[in-house]
């Protein structure tokens, strides 16, 4: 990652204050993404999760004397795709090289990935804050390179097993500049990240799974000063243990500082259990990897009409969703952000929205739908209601079928059933009595058996929404609302 901490894009500036001033964090993300690709980065191995142990390794994978690599063409187009979602220079030159460490379950004894020419270079994404404002965080670069394997040290009370399944999988790799500043900007960040990926079908964003992972770069130093010495939080797996893992590390850092030490460069890991990060190894430079261009593949050159065939492709993505949202059915940016930050919410949405009063239909989906689901621990793929009955709920309280309050009785008896609403209203005589003349008749009734409550109304005007309530009791909530106030407000008046 580039520290000179030049950028394009200026943060807001949040500080932490001690005794002995104001410190300023610097955050910048790498991602782990792995791509979405029936078979791995070099080889015709699967990449289904959840396999067996080593049953998905092909003799590339393994690293057996002899075998060369054969580029999967899916996963350039994925990584190129990623590319044009991200705002980036797609380099229609790139190089793959050799990247030598050792591990266990790396077989080679090196990685093939990309260091001096990434197939996708500078980029940006612009990410939502809490608050309600946006910001521009810049994008450093994003290369392919090959994921390794997996140690498994729960499986034996003195082994380490390894399971190569992993080994070949394509990863993306994007590298984020030194932009961000406090945690918040760091979730919004990752957030943005993966709705992105999950638009274009490039990673499934499950970090619960490791499709998707995170290291995070960390530093502090004092407001507008010279950039600090960095730590390295790797394969950080959610969200909340990114914000986590910042705001521990931040502290850590600054009361090192403070009293009189020295950060060291190194590569931690965070503990969920505690809450805490601590020291793994000592964080290497670039040269300690010895990258050399790997001499099994030649560099990747790209056409600019398969760029171009791409980018004519692309779905539309979250930040020109929201901006339509917000044009085309007059959502607050707020309303719209929320909408559109997982895809099948902004479909599921639209279904409902479309031909119809859009300020009525966010506030359906996003109040009853999104609780009920919140309710029922179930996503929109396994909700009981579907966006087209929805839709034609919507549909019954616009052309005065029912009212806000039937309506509420009925989403319910849709969760229960899952029928349609118009049928439901029929076996259920949920229709809305609009009939001015059984209207009168029970407002009649309940000023006849209410005298000291009408005398109360003449000296105190505001009883009469518990007149209106009376009515609508009577009625079992079917009377229309408007047509109510219009003729009790009348009768009152003149009794």
């Amino acid at each position: 990652m580039d520290r000179s901490g030049a950028s394009p894009y200026l943060p807001v500036m949040s500080l932490i204050k001690t005794d002995s001033g104001e410190w300023e964090i610097v955050l910048g993300l790498e991602v782990h993404a792995q791509v979405i690709s029936d078979a791995k980065l070099f080889s015709g191995a699967p990449t289904t999760f959840g396999a067996d142990p080593n049953t998905q390794v092909s003799l590339v994978d393994a690293a057996m004397p002899g075998m060369l690599p054969v580029i999967n063409e899916r996963c350039v187009e994925q990584a190129v795709r990623t590319g044009l979602g991200l705002n980036a220079k797609i380099n229609l030159r790139s190089v793959f090289d050799r990247k030598n460490y050792f591990y266990a379950d790396l077989p080679q004894g090196y990685q093939i990935s990309q260091f001096k020419d990434p197939i996708v270079g500078e980029g940006q994404v612009e990410i939502d804050l809490p608050d309600g404002k946006t910001r521009t965080i810049g994008i450093e670069r994003l290369h392919l390179e090959q994921d390794a394997g997996k140690s498994l040290h729960d499986q034996h009370p003195s082994q380490t097993y390894v399971d190569l399944n992993r080994s070949g999988v394509a990863l993306m790799e994007i590298v984020s500049r030194p932009d961000m500043r406090t945690s918040d900007e760091a979730a919004a960040y990752l957030t943005k990240l993966r709705s992105i990926v999950r638009y274009l079908g490039t990673c499934d964003g499950n970090m619960d799974e490791g499709s998707m992972r995170c290291d995070v770069n960390v530093s502090v130093r004092k407001p507008g000063g010279e950039l600090g010495t960095r730590c390295e939080i790797k394969n950080v797996n959610s969200i909340r243990f990114v914000k986590q893992a910042i705001e521990f590390e931040a502290r850590r850092q600054i009361e090192i500082i403070e009293d009189g030490g020295k950060i060291v460069q190194e590569t931690r890991l965070f503990d969920p259990g505690r809450g805490e990060t601590r020291s793994l190894r000592s964080k290497e430079d670039a040269h300690d990897y010895r990258y050399f261009p790997d001499p099994d593949l030649l560099p990747l050159i790209l056409k600019q009409e398969f760029v171009d065939g791409i980018k004519a492709g692309l779905p539309e993505l979250p930040d020109a969703k929201k901006a339509r949202f917000v044009k085309e059915y007059g959502l607050t940016p707020y309303d719209a952000g929320v909408l559109v930050a997982e895809k099948e919410t902004a479909e599921f949405f639209e279904t409902v929205a479309k031909g119809r009063d859009g300020k009525e239909a966010v506030k359906l989906v996003t109040g009853d739908f999104f609780a009920m689901l919140n309710r029922r621990g179930v996503g929109i793929d396994k909700s009981p209601i579907s966006a087209a009955s929805l839709g034609k709920l919507l549909d019954l309280q616009a052309d005065g079928t029912i009212s806000g309050r039937i309506a509420k009785d009925l989403f319910v008896a849709m969760e229960e059933t899952g029928k349609d609403p118009a049928v439901l209203v029929e076996e259920r005589g949920l229709k809305q009595v609009t009939d001015t003349g059984a209207i009168e008749a029970a407002i009649k009734a309940v000023i006849d058996a209410n005298p000291g409550q009408l005398a109360a109304y003449k000296a105190k005007p505001t009883l009469f929404g518990w007149f209106v309530g009376q009515v609508m009791k009577s009625t079992g909530g079917k009377a229309n609302p408007k047509v109510v106030n219009e003729l009790l407000k009348k009768a009152l008046d003149a009794s």
